[in-house]
């Protein structure tokens, strides 16, 4: 029988937000950025989380990522490791851990594809206890980042350039995979695959996903927490502990996925 493989982006479908900034913070307390450059970089997350990134966005970030380490060993920056995980993991989405541990368990191995780093990737991987991380690769010279790229960038086109490597060498059928994302941009990774799913989507993949008959998985927390706490800010500071809603799963949908899990 074919061997199928599933593939989950990171950022706002494994977990909440952006996994850049984390590394940002991280390279700030150890003196890799300065103080202004991590500001710009938390309005970008803030913009990201909100409205999904532009194409220029993740470029400029992809550059400052391979300035920043640049002439710095690879052992200095895996000892950003714990703190880094210090940020990302309480914003896991165990709904979507539920899940790829559930295509592990029905004999689907399973991948992150990130755009962050390949060390990051693998790293997450690895804790998150699936199968393998596929991420942005950088130059390494005596155990010293060059500042250079080593490989694709894993956006957009690219991230399909690098599932269809790994199903090359592992041997998957793609037509029988999976891939999980939120973003536009992973169109390409979305339609190198038989079974995509469309996870808390921006405006554009959720027309797409309509449009093509793609699942719909939706329970990211922000946007409503946003829209709730200018409500309530509106109306009064009473209300302030109101919380925030998140939207479940429909079981119809839930059947559907399981069910396509158990093929």
């Amino acid at each position: 029988m074919p061997r199928a493989a599933a593939f989950f982006d990171l950022d706002k479908t494994l977990i909440e937000g952006s996994s850049a900034i984390h590394f940002g913070r991280a390279a700030y307390r150890r003196g890799l950025v300065s103080k202004r450059q991590l500001a710009k970089d938390l309005w970008a997350n803030v913009k990201f989380r909100l409205r999904g990134s532009t194409d220029e966005e993740t470029d400029a970030l992809r550059q400052r990522i391979l300035d920043s380490i640049a002439g710095h060993r690879v052992v200095d920056l895996a000892r950003l490791g714990p703190e880094m995980l210090a940020g990302i993991l309480p914003r896991a989405y165990p709904e979507m851990l539920e899940t790829a541990w559930r295509h592990q368990d029905a004999g689907v191995p399973v991948y992150i594809v990130t755009a962050a780093s390949q060390e990051l990737a693998d790293t997450l991987a690895s804790v998150f206890q699936l199968d393998g991380g596929i991420g942005m690769r950088s130059e390494i010279l005596d155990g010293v980042y060059t500042g250079r790229p080593a490989g694709p960038f894993t956006y957009r086109e690219g991230k399909a350039e690098a599932i269809r490597e790994v199903a090359e060498r592992e041997g998957f059928d793609l037509a029988e995979s999976f891939a999980y994302s939120d973003s536009e941009s992973d169109l390409p990774m979305l339609r190198a695959v038989g079974h995509p799913v469309a996870v808390n989507p921006d405006p554009e993949l959720l027309r797409v996903a309509r449009a093509e008959g793609w699942q719909v998985v939706t329970f990211d927390r922000l946007r409503r927490r946003v829209r709730l706490g200018a409500t309530v800010a509106g109306l009064s500071a009473a209300g302030a502990g109101a919380g925030y809603v998140v939207a479940r799963l429909r079981p119809s949908r839930r059947e559907r996925m399981w069910t396509s899990l158990r093929r």
